[in-house]
């Protein structure tokens, strides 16, 4: 099942940083509510209540519809497990693009419910943001490489600095992420030797998504791990079961059971003490 609780470090933002320091690889997984929760924290050092809720939970085709209420919604269902694994909670679309007080804000709500840092996307255009938002007393894990969030401008989910000025753009990105004081840094979509060498170049942890082995950690949601999400999977996916089709198969067997009579049986069912039979007996209709 992994490492144990005991040998796991200290959920906290500077306890990631002690883990690369020790080459000790990182894990993390997203939570959207009780049960994931609980299944992430078991094994994971990380729990992330991404705005990937909006396509893998409530059904929208991108994050983008997903609101500030709604990861705080979430962060209350999974702050309820009471989680020993540092819990990061996304900063939703438009929730830190306005105004360096509305974000402070947002991200200070947040911490309040539980969390134990905030993630915002985006490179040089998010560094002042960044930096505010830590200046706050708020630890904030930078997010490169396909950022979500910037779908339409990106033209779609595609692999990012693949090309010559992309490719600098990326570590200049990164290591003004680290210079603003960004705990740790995913990197999503981008090729495993760019990823590998912003690890390299940066002292804070980095934690990837489709971007090689050479990250200090990996990151997956945790549907994709269970096997439960449907259609296009994306290559840097693995799906460890197939929980969709295990749970569909004992949603078959018990709809079964119910339409033949034989659930429930007398197992799930309870009995009644005999001055209650007697009284049964005894009634009578008017």
């Amino acid at each position: 099942m992994g490492d144990s609780a005991k040998e796991r470090t200290a959920a906290t933002a500077p306890g990631l940083a002690a883990m690369k320091a020790a080459g000790r690889r990182i894990v993390m997984t997203t939570a959207y509510d009780l049960v994931t929760a609980r299944l992430g924290d078991a094994v994971a050092d990380v729990l992330l209540v991404g705005d990937s809720v909006g396509t893998v939970c409530l059904g929208f085709p991108t994050t983008l519809p997903v609101t500030q209420a709604m990861i705080a919604h979430h962060l209350d269902a999974v702050m309820r497990a009471g989680p020993k694994a540092l819990v990061v909670a996304d900063m939703a679309f438009l929730s830190c693009h306005l105004d360096h007080a509305d974000t402070i804000r947002n991200a200070g709500d947040l911490i309040r419910r539980g969390a134990g840092a905030v993630k915002i996307e985006g490179g040089g255009r998010r560094v002042e943001t960044i930096r505010r938002v830590i200046d706050s007393e708020i630890p904030v894990m930078g997010h490169l490489g396909l950022t979500p969030q910037s779908f339409n401008a990106m033209g779609g989910h595609k692999v990012q600095a693949r090309k010559g000025a992309q490719v600098t753009r990326i570590l200049d990105d990164a290591c003004a992420l680290e210079a603003a004081g960004c705990f740790a840094l995913v990197l999503e979509g981008v090729p495993a030797p760019v990823a590998a060498r912003i690890t390299k170049e940066l002292t804070i942890p980095t934690i990837g998504i489709g971007a090689g082995v050479g990250c200090d950690g990996q990151v997956l949601v945790i549907h994709d791990i269970l096997g439960l999400t449907q259609g296009h999977k994306p290559r840097f996916v693995r799906c460890y079961v197939d929980g969709f089709g295990v749970m569909s198969e004992a949603m078959g067997r018990w709809a079964r059971d119910v339409r033949e009579g034989a659930f429930p049986g007398d197992q799930e069912s309870y009995a009644l003490p005999e001055d209650g039979r007697a009284a049964l007996e005894a009634w009578r209709r008017g």
